[in-house]
């Protein structure tokens, strides 16, 4: 299985706390090709940077590493998915990440419940 992590995922996954039974089971099977956005590097790197969350840049590379992430490249195509968005959800990493999944036609892993408004998104949490 081939599935996109939002960022809250990276973030939970590295804190060792709060991701579901069936988000870990996904997560800790080596046959899943597991994807993290640049665009959620970024949105970790300028949360840091503005002291909002507590994740440097090696606790980061540690935790795609340990997750045996690969990252996608944040691509036009996916750019180009963001002009066909309802505007449910306003945060502009969520809505990059979102485009991603649709674009690329692969389940988002996520929480948030804003998620669910996007028809064509399939989403697991």
């Amino acid at each position: 299985m081939r599935v996109l992590l939002d960022t809250q995922v990276l973030y939970l996954a590295a804190s060792a706390s709060g991701l579901r039974q069936k988000v870990r089971v996904i997560l800790e099977n080596p046959d899943n090709d597991r994807l993290i956005s640049s665009a959620s590097i970024l949105e970790i790197a300028l949360k840091h940077m503005s002291g909002k969350i507590e994740m440097p840049e090696n606790v980061v590379r540690q935790a795609v590493e340990d997750l045996g992430l690969s990252i996608m490249a944040f691509e036009p195509r996916h750019a180009y998915q963001l002009f066909s968005l309802p505007l449910h959800h306003r945060d502009p990493f969520d809505r990059m990440i979102i485009a991603t999944a649709i674009a690329e036609d692969i389940p988002l892993i996520g929480g948030d419940r804003k998620f669910a408004r996007y028809s064509g998104l399939q989403r697991i949490w």
